[in-house]
């Protein structure tokens, strides 16, 4: 606990996996809206576009998560070489 009170251990790196499982969810929910939206049941185009949400959307929460935490991972190595330095 004294780690996170004094912002020796990250907790956004936590936050951010756990956004990426709450995403994947979304877009999951998302991909089956779009497959089985409207009165006329379920079409072949809009299967294809329930999928391609749900590809598209799961590969850019990925990259998008990845970025933030590579950010962060700058950071822990910049904060290495300062203590190393000093």
């Amino acid at each position: 606990m004294k780690s996170l009170f004094y912002f020796e251990e990250m907790l956004t790196t936590k936050i951010i996996t756990m956004a990426y499982w709450l995403l994947l969810f979304m877009v999951l929910i998302s991909g089956l809206g779009t497959m089985f939206s409207g009165f006329s049941g379920l079409t072949f185009g809009k299967f294809l576009m329930g999928l391609l949400v749900m590809v598209v959307g799961a590969v850019g929460a990925r990259i998008w998560c990845e970025l933030l935490i590579v950010l962060f991972k700058i950071h822990d190595n910049l904060k290495k070489l300062v203590d190393k330095s000093v």
